[in-house]
């Protein structure tokens, strides 16, 4: 409250009007209070952002369930009383699943179905889904990959546009209620993934392999044979198909950010010896050495991967997706 001070003089009295000093602890509480308020909101801001390069790098916190299956078609016999676990990969087509799938099986306890969702009769609907999940939990689902009995970890790779997304509220309940763990598997340079998608699509009606078209080689003279073949990328709507692809896996994060899982990049498969470790702990199986006979097919820089590289390199430079351009893998 201000203070009233008369003064009186020969003549007349005038009031001044005197503002009472303010409290150093005032001042600096004031101060405080804005500096927190500063700091909440660039938290919330940098919480809204999405880094896909380095976002989701550390597995989820929750405990993985264990089971005990009782298939319909088969006897588990002494391994009856042996814990599963389930676990599904969840990636996009050319990112490394294929190569990462045949690791896992390599595991004398994994068993990883492949791609079952290709097949379009199986994700009809949602029912025609979980039914699916059910035959593969219950271990009466039956591959190549298949360990039936001793299995310790059963599950299988699905695509993201194979009605994963279109579905994922129930998925995500179905995961949450059974226990299911999610091992998303992203590439860091999605322009490489681009030259193998694109590649990929040509032999298949190419079919440069004497014939045959094979989306994985297990030979160098089959991937050099591959290789040959150089796309062309449509230079137009790179940057856009390159922001489309990173969007979409941003959202598959956030629709699945309830369930027990964690990200793994392709290229730090490769980098990493260690990545591979976590993977297994994350699936809580026994670590061991882990092989695949896949062979990689685009090796080396990508300047000799693609018909139109200068128009690439040329469209990329000086934009934030310049770094695909001299990426290893």
């Amino acid at each position: 409250m201000a203070e009233f001070i008369c003064l009186y003089g020969k003549d007349s009295a005038s009031i001044v009007i005197k503002q009472p000093k303010r409290s150093p602890l005032f001042s600096r509480m004031i101060v405080l209070v804005f500096a927190m308020v500063c700091g909440l909101y660039i938290c919330s801001v940098c919480l809204k952002q999405f880094s896909f390069q380095t976002s989701q790098l550390v597995p989820s916190p929750i405990t993985t369930r264990i089971h005990y299956p009782k298939p319909q078609t088969f006897n588990r016999s002494e391994c009856g009383h042996n814990p599963v676990r389930f676990f599904a990969i969840l990636s996009m087509q050319r990112s490394g699943s294929g190569w990462f799938e045949t690791l896992l099986n390599s595991h004398d306890n994994v068993s990883s179905n492949g791609e079952i969702f290709s097949v379009l009769d199986r994700r009809r609907n949602v029912s025609c889904i979980v039914e699916t999940l059910d035959r593969v939990y219950n271990l009466d689902w039956f591959t190549s990959a298949s360990k039936n009995e001793c299995s310790a970890a059963i599950g299988f790779k699905w695509m993201l546009n194979q009605g994963l997304l279109d579905n994922h509220e129930e998925i995500v309940d179905y995961f949450n209620r059974r226990g299911v763990s999610a091992i998303f598997l992203f590439r860091r340079n999605p322009l490489r993934r681009m030259v193998s998608l694109l590649a990929n699509a040509y032999d298949r009606y190419a079919k440069l392999l004497n014939g045959t078209h094979k989306s994985h080689v297990h030979s160098p003279e089959e991937a050099d044979a591959l290789s040959r073949y150089k796309p062309v990328i449509n230079s137009t709507s790179l940057i856009h198909d390159l922001q489309e692809t990173e969007s979409l896996a941003a959202k598959a994060l956030e629709c699945f950010n309830t369930t027990r899982h964690m990200v793994v990049f392709y290229e730090d498969l490769i980098t990493n010896t260690t990545r591979l470790e976590q993977v297994q702990e994350f699936l809580n199986i026994p670590v061991k050495n882990l092989s695949s006979r896949q062979v990689k097919i685009h090796r080396g820089d990508l300047s000799v991967h693609i018909k139109n590289w200068e128009d690439i390199n040329k469209t990329l430079s000086g934009t934030e997706y310049e770094k695909f351009l001299r990426a290893d893998y």
